[in-house]
Order: C-alpha cells, then structure tokens, then sequence
C-alpha cells in the first residue's frame, strides 16, 4: 500500500493567537527581544518535581498542575504544556518525544503530521485506539524561529530530566500491559542512555523490571499516599517514531516496519 504523502508542520498561523504566555513576536527571534538564555541556566534546570502536587491522585489533576510547570526554559517560548490524553484504563501508553508545532497550539498530542500517521499505524496494527493512552517524554515544545517558521528541535537531557518527574507521575497512575517507546528521546526517558531503538525494536521486555530501567519508576501503579495497585508490571515495545517515516526516504518500507513493531503489541494483548 502506498503511504498517503502526510504535509509537515511548517507555518504558525499570524502571531500564533492561542498563546497564553508572554514570548518573542512571530518571526522575532529570542535574541531579538533580549530574551536570551545564558548557558549555565540551559545547561541545569529546577525540574518539575516541585511542581507535582502531592496528593494530585488522577491524570487530570496532574494535567491541571502541569499547565503551570517551570521546570526547565522551555516552558517562556512554547505556547502551552502538552499533557498525555487517554483514560488512566488505557491497556497501551504509546510515549513519544515532545509537542510539534500544531501539539504546541492545540494542547493535545500527537495532533500534527506525525499523530496523523501513527493513528493511521495503530489501525493498521489492529489496536484499539480506545484503549491508548498518548504522551511524550517532555511536555513543552522545543523550537527554533526561522522567519515565521518554528523548527522542531529535539530535547537535550536536561530538558528529558527536568521533566521526567511527569512521566514518573502518569505511570503511578497508569496500569498498562504494553508501554510503547516512539523513538530515542522516549527510550532514553524510560530506559536509559545506553538503549538503541535501532538495534532493539519490535522486541517486548519486562517494564519496569529491565536491568536498564532508571529505578525512580514504581514496579507498580502507586497513589499519592503510597498505596500499591495490584497491577503487574508491563511489557515494553521500543520502535521508530512516526517523524522518522515522514523523513525516511523509502516511506512505504519505514512505515511497514512502524506497523508491524505495533502489530507485536497487540499480540501481546491477545495473548
């Protein structure tokens, strides 16, 4: 099947209006303002632990306490934090990088091209879009201005530790079989740096219980007061994310590849 060529995320519409937060004027860049950032508060940031109310014991109460979330710089320039979406039921959590452009607008993820795919792969896959439950390893949008473009960049570690106190909290309250890893920047947030997606896709694992699992993952889903769900661990699924079949240059056979590491997801559930 010939994949339907996807329209990348280009343009911001004038002045980009659903902004909530003060930042640099469309098609003005940072330095232009004198909003610059100097290296040492880039290259170490608070973090979004502080952030994280202690007994915010849903999804939605974290969403709410993360649109306030000042962990990191990236939060002045992007237009909104982008929480996860799906019901805390979800049997699958697909994690990807960060926002793009129309997620940074629209406060949803996986809204743009690259959602537009990988629902396209997750139907193909034969999973049920009811049971997901979407997220990204960092919550705001990382960008560079170029004219009236904003150009994706991806998150450096500081900005995937700074916000990984989020991802930590969604899994406390999440109960998934399988956890689906889209690309490096997830992999590194759930797995460590030395994971290589390229070498190690479409193969399930024990999550958390991998030896290369960070140990501030609970083993299973915990409430704000410290109680443990019985749930068993999960199983995890590392693949390509669905940017990669946009910018692969054999797009039919990046995309066969996406569809048939998530068709080993739900096989995992039939079983």
């Amino acid at each position: 099947m010939r994949l339907v060529r996807l329209r990348r995320e280009s343009r911001v519409p004038p002045c980009v209006a659903v902004r909530r937060r003060a930042g640099p004027a469309c098609g003005v860049s940072p330095a232009a303002t004198g909003r610059t950032f100097a290296m040492a508060e880039i290259d170490t940031a608070p973090g979004a632990q502080q952030f994280i109310p202690p007994q915010a014991d849903t999804i939605d109460d974290l969403r709410a306490a993360a649109d306030g979330c000042r962990g990191c710089e990236l939060y002045r320039d992007a237009t909104q934090t982008v929480f996860g979406r799906g019901g805390e039921d979800a049997r699958v959590v697909l994690v990807g990088e960060q926002p793009g452009d129309m997620e940074d607008q629209k406060g949803l993820p996986f809204v743009g091209p690259a959602g537009r795919l990988l629902r396209q792969a997750v139907d193909d896959a034969g999973l049920n879009p009811t049971e997901l439950y979407l997220t990204n390893a960092v919550k705001h949008f990382r960008f560079e201005l170029r004219g009236k473009r904003r150009i994706h960049q991806t998150p450096d570690r500081v900005h995937i530790t700074a916000c990984r106190p989020w991802l930590v909290a969604e899994f406390a309250r999440l109960r998934p079989e399988v956890v689906v890893v889209l690309g490096a920047t997830a992999a590194k947030a759930l797995l460590g740096p030395s994971f290589r997606v390229t070498r190690q896709r479409g193969t399930l694992m024990p999550w958390p219980a991998s030896a290369q699992q960070p140990a501030d993952f609970a083993r299973v889903p915990v409430d704000s007061a410290g109680k443990v769900a019985d749930a068993p661990a999960a199983q995890l699924l590392a693949t390509i994310h669905p940017s990669a079949v946009l910018r692969a240059d054999d797009r039919d056979t990046a995309y066969a590849g996406l569809v048939a590491d998530l068709t080993v997801a739900t096989r995992a559930l039939a079983a």
